[in-house]
């Protein structure tokens, strides 16, 4: 079968954001190292604190993208490690809200100082508007993303 234009266009996409993963997942690997964490852990961080609430692992596994199984796993370890704080969910009776600790707080915040540093290096000759556009089609992407034609 023959691609169409922008099927071969989608592909290699696809192929630059798997390069671009790994790289990011071995910075943030970095990164985190210094608070025992990984580029894993520290996503989870993030999806609580930007979601400003209480979250359960079905939904921070919606937000990243991510299996409930792999997400529940980190939870787990993250929880043990003082990280995270698990309670009852009155709206579910296993899905237990997960929050940050005093101590998952302060390293997200650090961590999120850290970022800025290495973002604003990695972003400054880079085309706002490219930017801007690379997103949206990233976003579009996703909003679009369609695992039952496989």
């Amino acid at each position: 079968m023959k691609r169409h234009k922008n099927a071969e266009l989608f592909k290699e996409i696809i192929l630059e954001i798997f390069k671009l993963h790994g790289l990011l997942n071995t910075v943030g690997d970095t990164l985190t190292n210094e608070f025992g964490l990984s580029s894993a852990r520290w996503k989870v961080l993030g999806a609580i604190f930007l979601a400003e609430s209480s979250q359960t692992v079905p939904q921070i596994a919606k937000t990243m993208g991510q299996s409930r199984q792999a997400i529940q796993k980190i939870v787990t370890a993250m929880n043990k490690d003082g990280f995270l704080t698990l309670e009852e969910n009155p709206h579910h009776k296993t899905a237990k809200l997960i929050s940050l600790t005093q101590k998952g707080k302060e390293v997200f915040l650090q961590l999120d100082e850290k970022q800025i540093v290495w973002s604003n290096s990695c972003s400054k000759n880079l085309d706002n508007n490219k930017l801007r556009s690379t997103i949206e089609i990233l976003r579009e992407i996703s909003n679009d993303f369609d695992c039952e034609s496989l």
